[in-house]
């Protein structure tokens, strides 16, 4: 498996629409065990992005097929900063 932790900061007031098309059930990720936003609490702008992939490379699937359908792009306009992405190698847990 292959996880990601990510930290987004929305533009000013804009976080609830961010996670919103974030989450937007049309939005398929195949490979993906699980996809979970969280409230920054000391960040009223802030979104915690937690995810598990099957694999780095249906990671890297997805993430090129969403760069050629542009399927993100409301969610990245909203985005004011990315913050550093953690990645890891998930061994197991409720829901994997």
């Amino acid at each position: 498996m292959y996880g990601l932790i990510t930290r987004l900061t929305a533009h000013s007031g804009r976080r609830d629409e961010l996670g919103l098309c974030l989450l937007d059930p049309n939005l398929k990720r195949p490979g993906c065990h699980s996809y979970v936003l969280a409230h920054d609490l000391n960040d009223a702008d802030a979104l915690w992005v937690t995810e598990v992939w099957m694999s780095k490379a249906t990671h890297d699937a997805w993430s090129a097929q969403i760069r050629e359908t542009h399927e993100l792009l409301p969610a990245l306009s909203l985005i004011a900063t990315f913050g550093d992405t953690v990645f890891t190698r998930p061994i197991g847990g409720v829901g994997l």
